[in-house]
């Protein structure tokens, strides 16, 4: 056990269960994709949960709701956060989850709804 890792729980959101306890040194972010145990999961959501101890609460452990996913090959940084799909389409969403909502799974090349915008502000 590292000193600055929490124990993490990670669930899985369909089929709902549990794929077990880990230690992780960092704390992901929804949108993160997570690798345990040969598979990849992108976090969904993510809750603390603290304890009182000495009169202070402390965060105690994290939860992570996670879903099996295959990591995007489409992403940039925007802002200091990842954002999925082609930036420069005009349905992209700028969002570490969802890259658009006329094709959300991608991929982004070859997609017939692309609609290229020229004034591309991240």
């Amino acid at each position: 056990m590292e000193p600055n890792s929490l124990p993490t729980e990670v669930f899985l959101t369909h089929p709902r269960r549990s794929l077990g306890s880990v230690w992780l040194d960092w704390a992901p972010q929804p949108g993160a994709y997570l690798n345990l145990e040969g598979a990849t999961y992108a976090v969904l959501e993510r809750r603390h949960r603290y304890q009182l101890k000495a009169g202070r609460y402390r965060l105690h452990k994290i939860s992570l709701y996670v879903q099996a996913a295959q990591p995007p090959s489409e992403r940039s940084i925007v802002d200091g956060r990842w954002v999925l799909g082609e930036l420069s389409c005009r349905f992209n969403a700028r969002s570490e989850l969802i890259r658009c909502a006329v094709n959300p799974e991608g991929p982004c090349g070859g997609c017939r709804y692309y609609e290229q915008i020229h004034n591309i502000s991240g």
